[in-house]
């Protein structure tokens, strides 16, 4: 078949295992940390695609598309909590005009 991924081969796994660490453990903090809900869902997004990263990477090491195929589903479930998160902010804020997420305390019923 041949070198297809000669590049991605001559970086070091460990790179990329490093890189989607960090990025995800920011993700993690900023959603922990943070109290807009534009943040949060920013740093939902970041888990993401930390995620999808390191499964790109695997693919690639691997000669194999798999982990590709599941960064495609990901990614159009990550499209699809991004349609539902900001429609859930939209409302927040059209009640509140606010989009601190220590109000849906008060939202309870």
């Amino acid at each position: 078949m041949g070198e297809v991924n000669t590049f991605m081969q001559s970086i070091p796994l460990e790179y990329f295992i490093t890189l989607c660490s960090v990025l995800f453990c920011l993700g993690v903090l900023g959603v922990l940390l943070r109290k807009n809900a534009i943040v949060i869902l920013g740093c939902v997004e970041l888990m993401l695609n930390s995620v999808n990263l390191l499964l790109a990477a695997f693919a690639a090491y691997n000669g194999n598309s798999d982990g590709q195929l599941l960064v495609f589903f990901i990614m159009v479930v990550a499209a699809a909590e991004v349609a539902v998160g900001l429609a859930i902010i939209a409302m927040l804020y059209r009640n509140t005009r606010s989009v601190d997420v220590s109000i849906f305390n008060k939202l309870k019923g």
